[in-house]
C-alpha cells in the first residue's frame, strides 16, 4: 500500500556523522534530527525546519536505510521502474550511502539491492521465469561512459575496428522508459554475478582526492538493472527496471582545492547539477516546459523525476557549520523534489504479444520463425 501512493517522490534525509577535518577546524554542529520525520538547521539567522519522508541520523546504519528502501526492490520484480539516487555536496556522504566502503564492510544500497533481487527471484521460482541484465555507465565531463568496457583493452580494439569508441546515447521508448543505446548490457544468474559486473564497474569509475574527500566521485555513477519475468501460468511478461544513481556532489574550487583537469571535472559535475536543479524547479512549479535536455544527467533521469517511476531519492548532509550554505541548498532543493508527481506503471504485456515481440526479434537477427512461434 505504502510503495502504490500516488506518485510523489519519496526523499529521505541522511545526516552524515562529524567528519576529522571538520572536527579540526573546530565547527559546531548545526543540524538535528527532531523525529524519525524532521530536522533542524541552526542559521545565523535563526532555526530552519524542514520535513522528510524519513530522516537519519549520524547513528543510523546502512541496515536501517535499507530496510526503509527493499520494499521499492518487489516493485521492479512486479514490473515497475524505481530509480533510487542520493543527493548532496561533495563529501557529503552519498558514495557510502550507495556503494558502501571499500572493504564492503558496511554495503550501501546498491550491493544490497543485488541481494534482495536474488532472493525475492528465489522465493518466487516456482511460479515465474525470470530473466536478469544490466548496464553500467558513468557520465564524466558530460560525457556517457560504458563501465562495462575496460578504459583500455577493449575500448582501444573498438577504437581501431571503428574509429571511434562505442557511443553511448540516451533514448527513450514509446512508453518513455530511457535506455542506454550502445551501452554492454551483460546478464547475471546470481547476486554474486552481478555483484561481480558492478566491482568492474566501480573499478573503471574516475575518483580523485580533493580537500573535501580523500576519494571524491568525478562523475556520476549510473546502473540500470533490468528485471523481465514471465508468469509460468498465463505467459504474462513484466518487465522492472531499477535505476541506481550515485551523483558526484557538488563544489567549491575555494573548499576542495581542485586545479587543472579537476577544476574542468568540478565545472562539468555543478553545470549538470545546475540543469538537475532547474528541472526540479520547473517540476516543483508545474510549470508546461520542463528543460530535460540542457544536460545528459537530467535525460538520464527523465524517467525517474516527473515520469513513470517510483523515486525514492537520499538527500545526504554534513552536520557541521563549516558546510551550513551547502547542507542548505541540498535541503532546499530535496524540499522541492518532494513536491513532484511522477505517474508510475505497470510494464506488463500479455504472452500474445511477448510471443510477437520475440518473433520480431529473431526476424530482425535473420533466424528463421517456425509456425509454432507465431
Amino acid at each position: 500500500m505504502v510503495e502504490d501512493m500516488k506518485g510523489k517522490i519519496r526523499v529521505f534525509c541522511r545526516i552524515r556523522p562529524m567528519n576529522r577535518s571538520e572536527a579540526a577546524q573546530g565547527g559546531a554542529t548545526v543540524v538535528a534530527k527532531l523525529d524519525d520525520y524532521s530536522i533542524n538547521v541552526a542559521t545565523p539567522r535563526g532555526s530552519r525546519e524542514f520535513q522528510f519522508d524519513r530522516v537519519f541520523s549520524a547513528e543510523a546504519t546502512q541496515e536501517d536505510l535499507f530496510h526503509d528502501t527493499n520494499r521499492l526492490i518487489q516493485s521492479v520484480i512486479d514490473g515497475y521502474n524505481v530509480c533510487i539516487f542520493a543527493y548532496g555536496q561533495t563529501g557529503s556522504g552519498k558514495t557510502f550511502t550507495m556503494v558502501g566502503d571499500k572493504d564492503q564492510k558496511n554495503p550501501g544500497l546498491m550491493p544490497r539491492s543485488f541481494n534482495t533481487i536474488f532472493n525475492v527471484l528465489q522465493e518466487n521460482s516456482p511460479k515465474f521465469y525470470f530473466k536478469v541484465s544490466a548496464y553500467m555507465l558513468e557520465l564524466y565531463n558530460d560525457r556517457l561512459q560504458d563501465l562495462l568496457v575496460s578504459q583500455g583493452g577493449e575500448a582501444q580494439a573498438q577504437t581501431h575496428l571503428h574509429g571511434q569508441a562505442k557511443r553511448v546515447e540516451i533514448k527513450r521508448n514509446r512508453k518513455g522508459v530511457v535506455f542506454a543505446q550502445g551501452a554492454e548490457t551483460k546478464q547475471a544468474s546470481s547476486a554474486q554475478e552481478l555483484y561481480a559486473l558492478f566491482q568492474q564497474a566501480c573499478a573503471n569509475r574516475h575518483i580523485s582526492a580533493t580537500k573535501m574527500n580523500v576519494e571524491s566521485s568525478r562523475s556520476h555513477l549510473i546502473v540500470g538493472i533490468m528485471v523481465e519475468s514471465r508468469n509460468l501460468t498465463n505467459g504474462n511478461v513484466c518487465t522492472g527496471k531499477l535505476s541506481l544513481v550515485d551523483l558526484a556532489g557538488s563544489e567549491r574550487a575555494a573548499k576542495t582545492g581542485a586545479k587543472d583537469h579537476q577544476l574542468k571535472e568540478a565545472n562539468s559535475i555543478n553545470k549538470s547539477l545546475s540543469a538537475l536543479g532547474d528541472v526540479i524547479s520547473a517540476l516543483s512549479a508545474e510549470l508546461p516546459h520542463v528543460p530535460y535536455r540542457n544536460s545528459k544527467l537530467t535525460q538520464v533521469m527523465q524517467d525517474s523525476l516527473g515520469g513513470n517511476a517510483k523515486t525514492l531519492m537520499i538527500v545526504n548532509i554534513s552536520p557541521s557549520e563549516c558546510n551550513l550554505d551547502e547542507t542548505i541548498t541540498s535541503l532546499i532543493y530535496a524540499t522541492r523534489v518532494k513536491a513532484i508527481t511522477n505517474n508510475a506503471q505497470r510494464n506488463v504485456e500479455s504472452k500474445e504479444i511477448a510471443q510477437l515481440k520475440e518473433v520480431i526479434m529473431k526476424l530482425k537477427s535473420g533466424q528463421t520463425v517456425d509456425e509454432g512461434d507465431v
